[in-house]
């Protein structure tokens, strides 16, 4: 057996007891990681359990195990690091600190910038464990909001993550600044009066579009899924952020727009409208008789009113001659607002506008020109337009 006096020989300056803590601590560290994260990610889980209400715990646990692990192999190292104490303990540089009114030279060892290492390192981890614990939440909140017919806790918890995990990142920050670098936050803060005037002024313009993301949660012109129109740009809303709107088009691009400009500029909440509006004007060959014209403008209209899938004032009327024909201009609204329905009544209107004007003996005009001459023209000539007309 290995007496003490072993254990109490020294080697580079550190004895061999503390070279077997040193590992020893670095091996149950490596190997009951993994181990020890699951089971704090549990515990933690049942602070929440009540809170979720359904089987989350998978979610939770697979959100905190990373952090979890990266605190607890960083907790391992310091610990075992900390049991050697040669050459950690000798003064790599100096630096002078006001001390009162007078400046004292302050020894920094290499232990020293080890530990400060180790502190930014071990607080990181936490806040990252706090913002997965965010995350956590806004997924449980997530979850229960799809369950309710309501759209606007869809498009509020999203943008309540967002906002939490940012005051968590500027709290983490001044905790860095004043454990890691021991900085007086406090002075710091005050210090930055005038200097946040000039902050503010160059941040005016994200400025404008958080204000702007608040305006939209408190006015609610739409919700996350609605199908709205701005700037040109139509598309369904997926995401309100602090700054910008993402939309999501027709053609399957992602648009983001500003925030300052979803309030600012003319919005059109597409998907409040109750009915889709149908204009066109067709025309029809001068051949037309006007009894015919009044059977079409007639049956076209009847036909419209009549129709489960629109409204009953929609309308046809003679409205102009045109260069190449007579024109009518039809108008009605489809109350049907999905899409590929809409599309499949419009054709079917259509299709029967062919046949009533079919039906009454006339026909679609298109551009012609005719030539009316009071004198006969030459055989030669009239070859030689024919032939023109045909080329």
């Amino acid at each position: 057996m290995l007496d003490a006096a072993f254990f109490d020989q020294v080697f580079w300056g550190n004895t061999v007891k503390a070279y077997c803590l040193f590992g020893a601590i670095l091996f149950f560290g490596i190997i009951l990681k993994r181990i020890i994260s699951k089971l704090l990610s549990k515990l933690l889980f049942m602070l929440f359990k009540n809170f979720s209400q359904q089987s989350h715990d998978d979610a939770f646990v697979a959100l905190l195990i990373k952090p979890i692990s990266l605190l607890i192999q960083l907790t391992t190292m310091y610990l075992a690091i900390n049991q050697l104490k040669h050459p950690l303990e000798v003064a790599i540089f100096h630096y002078r600190k006001l001390v009162g009114k007078v400046k004292i030279a302050v020894p920094v060892s290499l232990g020293d910038c080890i530990d400060r290492i180790f502190l930014f390192l071990i607080i990181l981890s936490i806040f990252w464990i706090i913002l997965r614990i965010i995350d956590f939440i806004s997924h449980v909140l997530l979850f229960k909001a799809s369950l309710t017919s309501n759209k606007s806790d869809d498009q509020l918890v999203p943008f309540l993550k967002e906002l939490f995990k940012t005051l968590v990142i500027f709290i983490g920050f001044f905790t860095l600044l004043g454990f890691v670098f021991e900085v007086n936050v406090l002075t710091l803060i005050t210090g930055l009066g005038i200097g946040g005037i000039a902050i503010a002024l160059a941040a005016k313009e994200s400025l404008e579009n958080l204000i702007g993301s608040f305006t939209i949660f408190l006015d609610k012109p739409f919700v996350v899924g609605d199908l709205v129109k701005v700037d040109g740009v139509e598309g369904t809303v997926e995401k309100v952020g602090f700054r910008s709107t993402r939309i999501r088009t027709s053609e399957r691009t992602m648009a983001t727009i500003p925030n300052r400009g979803m309030i600012d500029g003319v919005l059109e909440n597409l998907s409040l409208r109750n009915s889709r509006k149908v204009s066109f004007i067709i025309g029809l060959t001068y051949e037309t008789t006007s009894e015919s014209l009044r059977k079409i403008i007639t049956e076209i209209e009847s036909y419209i009113n009549n129709h489960n899938g629109t409204s009953d004032d929609g309308n046809a009327s003679f409205k102009s001659f045109g260069d190449s024909g007579l024109n009518i201009e039809v108008n009605y609204f489809v109350t049907v607002l999905t899409y590929s329905d809409f599309l499949k009544i419009r054709q079917e209107i259509n299709l029967v506008i062919m046949d009533i004007v079919i039906n009454n003996k006339s026909d679609f005009a298109y551009p012609t020109q005719r030539l009316i001459s009071d004198r006969p023209i030459a055989p030669e000539v009239e070859k030689e337009v024919g032939n023109d007309a045909v080329d």
